[in-house]
């Protein structure tokens, strides 16, 4: 069930967005020149590694997925208002409907955040955390929106976010994967309509 709605809720909104895509499409080119799209390796499903798509926000690739929020020197004029917005993240329908991705699920993780030593502290979160597929939105998506923010503000903003955001992000995707639902997964997509109206 849950992935006959991803695969009618990833086309309808495609198709849907067309337009949209292509204006920021144009926007993003008129801002930065190409490419208009940026592909970076996440972890999947069982920990496979795909590559999420995102209308390209930032000058070059970042050495890091961690930037320095808003205020990072490499986010171009248009990258900063799609960012807000969230709208950098709609290309990921198409992940969607490749079956890379759900619509709703634990935000998927940059390899270099991964951890897969069996041993470590959080490895039995990473186990639980990777046994569903990511989703373009989900809990903690909406618990960490102002990430950005406080990473902003922090002088190590990777050191930060591996020992201060990262477990506390996995704790709340887990409690997600034992507690997920269709009626919870509606409920995350209308708050998350609700943030972007916001």
């Amino acid at each position: 069930m849950k992935r006959l709605l991803d695969i009618g809720a990833s086309g309808a909104l495609l198709l849907l967005l067309s337009p949209l895509f292509l204006l920021i499409g144009v926007a993003v080119i008129l801002s930065d020149g190409t490419p208009v799209f940026y592909r970076q390796q996440r972890a999947g499903r069982h920990g496979k590694a795909f590559g999420i798509l995102k209308f390209r926000t930032m000058k070059g690739a970042p050495a890091s997925a961690i930037t320095h929020g808003e205020n990072d020197p490499r986010i171009t004029p248009i990258g900063k208002v799609l960012r807000r917005r969230r709208l950098d993240e709609l290309p990921q329908l198409l992940n969607v409907l490749a079956g890379q991705m759900s619509m709703v699920g634990p935000r998927p993780e940059a390899l270099e955040f991964v951890e897969t030593d069996p041993t470590h502290s959080l490895a039995p979160l990473w186990r639980e955390v990777l046994s569903v597929r990511p989703g373009v939105t989900g809990p903690d998506a909406l618990a960490f929106k102002n990430e950005g923010e406080e990473l902003a503000s922090n002088p190590d903003p990777e050191a930060h976010y591996r020992q201060v955001i990262l477990p506390k992000k996995l704790a709340v995707q887990s409690n997600y994967v034992r507690t997920q639902s269709l009626v919870k997964d509606v409920r995350i997509l209308f708050r998350t309509l609700g943030v972007l109206r916001g």
